[in-house]
């Protein structure tokens, strides 16, 4: 990450760019700096987009192969394609684009021996981004109250997280809700903490798990409904429902390969959540667990084409895996 703040900084970019890892938000993050740095003044002329695994190689080379318009680069961003974790000949078409262009490819997962993998290693930067680690999760906590003009203790910033867990979307639409309630405060307290967060999604979403792996569907549909009722959206639900279900595999995957006080830095999960996965991965099979997140990302992608409804959609995944 700290090479791509300098390539901004700097103003010279690489070819190529790829990010990586369960850490929706620092993959944004990065994506959309990357961008508000090449494409000024929203000149699209320069900008392409492409998205999920039917994206045609030749229209996108096409794209990577078009010189700037009155720019310096031309930026191609490339998200969830799967071309990092199956053969195809994006290798030998990418071999061929400008220097002018960046591509920028946002990804959850890659084949680490891809060929292609590594010839993005080679010519531009490989940024793996899983989240982070207890200590700047709670420094990044403390920023997002500091831009509110607020302070906090390190106690109570570990009393957050605690209560709202480690994903930082999370954090920050929590820290945003406490910001607001507390205006004109210098110090943001426990107290200010408990007024404002009555739902914890992430509890939640833990709950409706163990529901679902225990076969307990009406359990799991009334802690979605309850989610609802607090105005959490559908598709912001399923998203962190995925996200669970592949934080179990990893995490179901590792253990049976013997790996234990690791896994939270492999994973990219707190310490203190481990033992918990561990437990609740024993409900589901490693086939389950990649039914799930497959059948998840499909519902996904029916809800954003209008296809069906989100709240539909998630209560049928919900009423799909708690009874198979």
């Amino acid at each position: 990450m700290k090479v791509i703040r300098e390539d901004i900084k700097n103003g010279r970019f690489r070819r190529f760019y790829l990010l990586y890892g369960s850490e929706e938000y620092l993959k944004k993050l990065y994506r959309d700096k990357i961008k508000a740095a090449i494409i000024k003044d929203d000149a699209d002329i320069n900008y392409s987009y492409f998205e999920g695994k039917d994206i045609k190689e030749s229209k996108l080379v096409q794209a990577a192969q078009t010189l700037p318009f009155f720019a310096d680069y031309r930026l191609v961003v490339v998200e969830k394609s799967g071309f990092f974790k199956s053969q195809s000949e994006l290798l030998q078409l990418l071999s061929s684009i400008p220097d002018t262009t960046v591509m920028v490819f946002v990804e959850d997962e890659v084949d680490k021996r891809s060929k292609l993998f590594k010839f993005v290693k080679d010519n531009g930067y490989v940024s793996e981004m899983n989240g982070l680690d207890d200590k700047n999760l709670k420094l990044f906590a403390a920023s997002l109250f500091n831009q509110h003009n607020h302070k906090i203790t390190e106690a109570d910033i570990s009393y957050l997280l605690d209560k709202i867990g480690a994903d930082m979307y999370n954090i920050v639409n929590e820290v945003e809700k406490i910001s607001s309630y507390a205006a004109g405060k210098e110090i943001i307290t426990r107290e200010d903490i408990d007024a404002v967060i009555t739902v914890q999604i992430t509890g939640k979403i833990f709950a409706m798990v163990d529901a679902i792996g225990s076969r307990q569907t009406r359990k799991a549909l009334e802690l979605y409904y309850e989610l609802i009722a607090v105005r959490e959206k559908p598709l912001g639900i399923l998203f962190m429902i995925i996200r669970h279900f592949n934080i179990l595999l990893q995490v179901k995957d590792l253990h049976s390969r013997g790996y234990s006080s690791s896994i939270s830095e492999m994973v990219g999960i707190p310490v203190f959540t481990v033992s918990k996965y561990i437990s609740q991965a024993r409900n589901f099979t490693i086939r389950c667990l990649m039914d799930a997140l497959e059948y998840g990302t499909d519902i996904e992608q029916q809800i954003k084409t209008g296809a069906i409804d989100e709240r539909v959609g998630v209560e049928l995944f919900i009423i799909t895996f708690s009874k198979a």
